[in-house]
């Protein structure tokens, strides 16, 4: 009956199923652009975004640090082989690019342009016919299906990333189709133009020693890339160099014009920040990030800072919101109960480590999406409450009647009351005390090892250790390097870690990598915790399905009050500022709201000042 439905609507003058929606697909605009709420701010005609210098000068070399190591450049095992380079991804192009001064909007890159029906049950992408891989063969259909199929074949980001998006196809000779499970997923269309296109001829030949290439597994050999930079040179485990393609296809693309100014740019590998410190301060780093409070401080003191030959500038993250925090492996049978890592958080004294460690320069982190307008306050209220009702038996009681707030310690009264608090907590869960020992409910010592890589993060470990020692936990603090530190990650073979998530001011499907149960067992995936709660499941999805961004921040705060009072987490601190120090060689346009530094594509090398401060060591 099936196969004779076609025919039978032919002979009563109606089109097929197939053919319906084919026409209606060709009925539907072609986008320039994609905004995941409102109107984009630039039109189809537009010649270049607004903040970018469209006469910034093409030249000079920067040199920036790369913590750890690396011996691999496959992007499509990253997470789960290899530790993958600081340069890797930078040769690859997506679908879209987005725009640095609008929340949550991107136009054409490898793509010329979009279409999607109302209800987001798909989409698909023409490609640009100029795109070009550094070989010359041109970006085809069939490099993105296969692109879309390996990425989520190997790598559980992306499998999890796309885990709605059931299938890529070629529809036309530049024309790629992603179907999704189900409309109403209005994300979707933009995270697909997120896609990192790989060149399926190069992956499918052979290699530099006459091997059938294999995706699957890491590899040093210098990839194929479509980009402004392709992969020069490099040292396993020590530098990578990134060359300026000269004969770059999209250099006079919208999205491009005034971007991409270095002739080179080169990553210099140090095992931590204070040897990179030292390595700039000598002239032989450009510029350097600082995360710790006490350098910003107090290292910057040399003469060239005197001098004016070194600058310190401060950006404000406007852009994106975080959580860093300890964070207790619930795998682990200890930490299951909410009650003992709720202790965890109480004995935290964030107040004198701050005055310590950070000269007071640091906020206690208080919600997952710390710093945007989707972090939750006070008590949930209309369109978040509507969304939590029907979770009410799944939930901390607290969600609806308290205000989540951290413990606040920073002297001994404050500290015996949180410690009281948390010892009132233990004793009700099961725990019992013996020579100032915790013993859980199955009557073993409870002890617990905080694995670090590093030494800014094992300064932090080595504070915290005597708050929990004073709970009666045994406490330890192992350091591993960078390579043995990953591969327990992935498998997660850890009592505790320190982490951070980014957040950007639209979340969406990237919550169930971070927080969803399906990725809890996965290895390599972003959820170290190990969340498995439906009540966040549900909340997830609420928020990748609003219809509006009204409906998208109430469920994005709705979630945010769950995760915090099930006290997945012990949230640490955070500074709303990125600091660089820098050479005062280059110079960048004004920056937009959302681009934080605009390192390195908005900056470009300053002859004039290079000059006046001298020639690089």
């Amino acid at each position: 009956m099936a196969a004779l439905t076609p025919a039978l609507g032919t002979l009563a003058g109606l089109p097929s199923v197939e053919t319906a929606k084919a026409q209606a697909a060709a009925e539907l605009p072609w986008r320039h652009g994609l905004s995941l709420f409102g109107d984009l701010k630039y039109p189809a005609d537009f010649k270049r975004f607004d903040y970018v210098n469209p006469d910034a000068p093409k030249g000079g070399t920067m040199r920036m640090i790369a913590l750890g190591t690396f011996d691999n450049f496959n992007i499509a095992v990253m997470g789960v082989k290899g530790n993958i380079a600081a340069a890797a991804l930078s040769i690859y192009e997506t679908l879209m690019a987005r725009s640095q001064d609008e929340a949550a909007a991107q136009y054409a890159l490898l793509a010329e342009s979009a279409s999607h029906p109302d209800d987001f049950s798909w989409v698909i992408y023409r490609l640009n016919p100029k795109a070009r891989w550094h070989d010359g063969n041109p970006v085809t259909a069939e490099d993105v299906v296969f692109s879309f199929e390996q990425l989520k074949k190997n790598s559980p980001f992306y499998r999890s990333y796309y885990g709605h998006v059931v299938k890529a196809e070629k529809t036309g000779e530049r024309d790629v189709k992603f179907s999704f499970d189900g409309p109403g997923n209005r994300e979707l269309p933009e995270i697909v133009g997120e896609l990192p296109v790989l060149p399926k001829h190069w992956w499918e030949g052979a290699g530099s020693d006459g091997k059938q290439r294999d995706i699957s597994q890491t590899t040093l050999e210098k990839p194929l890339g479509s980009a402004p930079y392709r992969i020069k040179e490099f040292v396993a485990g020590r530098s990578v160099v990134l060359e300026r393609v000269k004969e770059y296809w999209g250099q006079n693309l919208p999205t491009q014009i005034g971007q991409n100014n270095f002739d080179q740019l080169r990553f210099e590998y140090f095992r931590d920040n204070q040897i990179a410190l030292e390595a700039f301060k000598a002239d032989q780093i450009d510029l350097i990030a600082e995360n710790s409070a006490k350098q910003w401080a107090t290292a910057y003191d040399f003469a060239a800072v005197a001098e004016k030959r070194v600058l310190k500038e401060e950006f404000p993250n406007n852009g994106s919101g975080r959580m860093q925090a300890f964070v207790p492996n619930l795998r682990r049978e200890q930490f299951k109960d909410a009650r003992l890592r709720r202790a965890f958080n109480l004995v935290f004294d964030f107040e004198e480590m701050n005055k310590q460690l950070f000269f007071g320069q640091y906020q206690r982190i208080n919600s997952y999406f710390y710093g945007t307008e989707l972090a939750s306050s006070g008590l949930p209220e209309g369109e978040e409450l509507q969304i939590l009702e029907p979770l009410r038996d799944k939930v901390p009681a607290e969600v609806f009647t308290t205000p989540y707030t951290n413990p606040v310690n920073g002297n001994s009264e404050n500290i015996r009351n949180n410690l009281r608090e948390a010892t009132r907590l233990l004793k009700e869960a099961g725990f019992t005390f013996k020579d100032q020992k915790l013993f859980g409910p199955d009557g073993k010592p409870l002890s617990t090892e905080i694995l670090v890589s590093d030494p800014p993060a094992e300064r932090i470990a080595l504070f915290y250790k005597p708050s929990l020692e004073r709970l009666g936990v045994t406490t330890s603090v192992r350091v591993v390097d960078d390579a043995q530190y990953q591969n327990r990650l992935r498998t997660f073979d850890f009592d505790m870690i320190i982490d951070q998530w980014g957040e950007s001011l639209s979340p969406g499907n990237e919550q169930r990598e971070f927080w969803g149960s399906q990725t809890a067992d996965i290895p390599g995936s972003r959820n170290t915790t190990g969340i498995k709660n439906p009540a966040v499941d549900a909340l997830i999805d609420q928020i990748i399905f609003a219809r509006n961004r009204g409906g998208l921040v109430a469920a994005t705060h709705a979630l945010d009050r769950v995760l915090l009072w099930n006290f997945y987490v012990v949230p640490q601190f955070s500074y709303p500022f990125l600091r660089y120090a820098r050479w005062d060689r280059f110079s960048h346009a004004d920056l937009p709201k959302y681009a934080v530094s605009g390192l390195p594509s908005l900056w470009w090398w300053d002859a004039d000042k290079a000059t006046k401060i001298g020639k690089r060591s």
